[in-house]
């Protein structure tokens, strides 16, 4: 598997021989190889033009691309080279086959309500009283099964999200009023860094996505629309608990976040450069870990769980294996 790079300085990036150049404003000059490259992420004011995107394009490098506040503005998604006309076919056909999508939703939903509750359990058994939200998420999760319609099951997603989010202030050992999830502008320091580490694993399941011959647009428990790439949405739905928020009550519980890593404006409170610094650090080291595959015997990273996730809805949509998510057992 490739690399990821982070850019978060001012530059200027172009091609330079077969290598991509990044010419920074400070005057340093960094390289980045292009053959081990499978994104890059842009987070200070970048220059580039038509040469160094075809280079980057021809190297199937995807680019996802953030704004000043570091909330994510768009990607940079190469021609696609791995694509099948009879997937996309059956992609839409079970997509259009509302009790076909609605069973894929329904387990999505089962799923990633799971990974709350373990996350839930772990924190419970040392010694946080979590007890009524367990209850209440794991009768909720009962409730999916009688589910026929997305509307329904997005309900009690929702209810389960709120009976979480409901926990944090139990679990996060820092004063932070957080009740609800506030999005646009962030609020607080939890909306803010749930804001940038969720589109942070959006952007990882997208890449992962590109590697193999499904649709990113074609989605089974959120809507597709335009401007989104909406199975993104549903795969992440299940890495957050693992990935994303496992480490954000961690960064935060350990200090390694503070409130002297944010700053206030009029679109919100967001991250200071440092700060984002520490996230992705931490953040890759996240997507780096292993562990040993239950059905393949062998160790795997968190990042090739969600490969094996999108390899998982392939085998359903050609009518090969019924979908069943990944779920944490520890």
């Amino acid at each position: 598997m490739g690399e990821t790079f982070y850019i978060l300085n001012d530059c200027n990036l172009k091609r330079k021989d077969n290598n991509i150049a990044l010419d920074m404003t400070s005057g340093v000059k960094k390289y980045i190889k292009s053959e081990v490259t499978d994104e890059i992420y842009l987070f200070g004011e970048t220059t580039l033009n038509t040469k160094a995107l075809n280079y980057i394009s021809q190297q199937k490098i995807i680019l996802h691309v953030f704004n000043y506040y570091g909330f994510y503005s768009g990607t940079f998604y190469p021609r696609e080279s791995n694509v099948s006309g009879y997937l996309l076919v059956e992609q839409v056909r079970k997509y259009d086959n509302s009790e076909m999508r609605v069973e894929i939703a329904r387990e999505i939903i089962r799923t990633a309500a799971h990974n709350i509750f373990r996350n839930l359990r772990y924190y419970n058994g040392r010694g946080l009283d979590l007890e009524d939200s367990i209850n209440n998420i794991q009768k909720l999760i009962l409730r999916v099964d009688d589910c026929n319609s997305i509307q329904e099951i997005m309900g009690i997603e929702g209810n389960i999200r709120k009976q979480y989010y409901s926990t944090w202030d139990k679990i996060i050992k820092i004063d932070i009023d957080f009740t609800k999830r506030v999005k646009r502008p962030p609020d607080n320091m939890i909306n803010s860094l749930l804001s940038f580490v969720n589109s942070l694993v959006y952007t990882t399941v997208l890449s992962e996505i590109y590697k193999t011959q499904l649709n990113p647009t074609i989605s089974f428990l959120h809507e597709p629309g335009a401007k989104r790439f909406s199975l993104c949405l549903d795969v992440a739905e299940i890495f957050k608990p693992l990935i994303g928020e496992r480490m954000i009550f961690s960064l935060l519980n350990k200090k390694q976040i503070t409130s002297d890593d944010f700053e206030s404006s009029s679109n919100g409170l967001y991250l200071k450069d440092f700060g984002r610094k520490i996230i992705l650090k931490e953040y890759d080291s996240r997507l780096e870990r292993t562990i040993m595959h239950r059905d393949l015997g062998r160790e795997v990273s968190y990042r090739y769980l969600i490969r094996l996730e999108c390899y998982k809805l392939i085998k359903d949509i050609i009518g090969e294996k019924k979908y069943q998510g990944f779920k944490i057992w520890w």
